[in-house]
């Protein structure tokens, strides 16, 4: 085998600085998403970490003076999007990626979204209990908003039918998931103030995932339950769920057939309480007579 010209054999060190040069030349930065995991803050500050996705890893590192920047707390099994320089750690040889900014995805970043607007609208007072209204007692009609076709208008409608079917209930369908819902949702709530036709309103849909209730922590749909003159039951999911609309409804119920519980009267229950105050003043009448029979029957005695 013939040996090649010196300038052509490269040593590992050459080799390494070779490729790094290229990769940070030839790649710049990058932007990537994916699961943190190994994550590590030693003394010096800095943050080592691998992204991986289903199929691959990476590892990265985040200097202290960059990642002190960074507004959350980085976690094993949190996705995030990374925008970084694509390098190699030339004395061991190790291909990685230099974080320049980090931001959480996915749920990640609606989870901060969601406490970024929660402090916001706190501070703003949103949430005090003195801007609670009352519920009516008894409700004369109730509106409901959330979608024809759901879960959660099924619920609510035979709660109230098996609670009080005389009680007047108001539709105002609405989407409550996709980039249309807030807006519909806001105009529902404001054509129901409008027409003053109801008495309370429950705002709600059923359960999911923290993006399919992000109609529920839009802020417009936060402000417009917030500016209601009519009182309202936020009925978003399960018992674990709580959004925004949660945090500024006059009264939250953990779930669409709660809030149905809420406002309607049990007829049933009624009845009972009518049966038993009906046997008292019968208990009170006879009573009452009894006294007057005794007191006529000694007046008698008297005349006689």
């Amino acid at each position: 085998m013939s040996t090649p010209p010196t300038s052509l054999i490269f040593t590992v060190s050459r080799l390494n600085k070779t490729v790094r040069e290229l990769l940070e030349g030839e790649m710049g930065q990058v932007w990537l998403t994916g699961e943190i995991s190994n994550f590590s803050q030693p003394a010096s500050g800095h943050w080592y970490f691998t992204l991986k996705d289903d199929r691959a890893q990476v590892r990265c590192a985040m200097f202290r003076n960059t990642n002190r920047r960074t507004t959350f707390s980085p976690r094993n099994g949190q996705q995030v999007l990374v925008r970084a320089t694509l390098t190699l750690y030339e004395p061991r040889g190790d291909y990685q990626l230099i974080a320049e900014s980090m931001q959480p995805a996915g749920d990640g970043l609606l989870q901060q979204q969601f406490e970024q607007l929660k402090q916001q609208l706190s501070d703003e007072g949103l949430f005090s209990q003195q801007y609670k209204q009352p519920l009516p007692s008894p409700a004369r009609r109730v509106g409901v908003i959330t979608s024809a076709s759901g879960a959660a208008l099924h619920d609510i409608l035979q709660v109230l039918k098996r609670r009080d079917p005389s009680l007047p209930v108001v539709v105002y369908p609405t989407a409550v998931q996709g980039q249309e819902a807030p807006a519909q949702i806001v105009r529902a709530i404001e054509t129901a103030n409008r027409r003053a036709e109801c008495d309370v309103l429950i705002v709600g849909r059923g359960g999911g995932s923290l993006e399919d209730l992000a109609s529920f922590n839009d802020e417009r749909v936060a402000r417009a339950i917030f500016a209601s003159r009519l009182p309202v039951v936020s009925a978003v999911g399960h018992e674990t769920d709580v959004t925004i609309a949660d945090f500024v409804a006059d009264l939250r119920a953990p779930t669409p057939s709660a809030a149905a519980e809420l406002v309607s009267r049990n007829q049933l229950e009624l009845l009972r309480q009518l049966q038993s105050q009906r046997q008292r003043l019968e208990m009170a009448m006879d009573y009452f007579l009894a006294q007057r029979q005794q007191h006529y029957g000694r007046l008698q005695h008297r005349l006689h």
